[in-house]
C-alpha cells in the first residue's frame, strides 16, 4: 500500500523508495505543479516527501492528509544523500506519524503539528 509520494525534485533510482510504500511523481506525471501533487496526495492520504518549502509553507495552515516530510539538507553528492536517507528514514518516518510537518536538516528532525 502506497503512503508517501516523493516529489520530482528527489532522485528517482534510489533503493529506499522502489517498493510498494512510495511513488515517485515521476511515476505519474513529472510536470504536475505543486497543487496537483498536494490533491493528489491528499486524495489518497500520503506523506509528501520532498525538498520544495512550498509544501512546508501549505501544511502549516492546513490539516492532513497530506502530511509533508521536508528535506532541508541542501545539495549533496547522490552517495551522500543515500547514506543519509539510509540512515535516518526511520526516524522521518516515526516523525511523521505523529506530526503533520517533519522538517529535516543535516543535524535535528523536528516535528510540527
Amino acid at each position: 500500500m502506497i503512503e508517501f509520494l516523493v516529489d520530482v525534485n528527489l532522485p528517482y533510482k534510489f533503493k529506499l523508495w522502489h517498493n510498494e510504500r512510495f511513488q515517485h511523481v515521476r511515476e505519474i506525471n513529472d510536470e504536475w505543479s505543486d497543487s496537483q501533487i498536494w490533491q493528489y496526495a491528499k486524495k489518497r492520504s500520503l506523506t509528501i516527501v520532498t525538498k520544495d518549502v512550498d509544501f512546508s509553507n501549505r501544511i502549516i495552515t492546513a490539516e492532513p492528509p497530506p502530511k509533508v516530510i521536508h528535506l532541508r539538507i541542501g545539495n549533496m553528492k547522490l552517495a551522500e544523500f543515500r547514506y543519509f536517507m539510509l540512515t535516518n528514514w526511520e526516524e522521518m518516518e516515526r516523525m511523521s506519524a505523529n506530526h503533520k510537518l517533519v522538517d529535516v536538516y543535516i543535524d535535528r528532525i523536528i516535528g510540527i503539528d
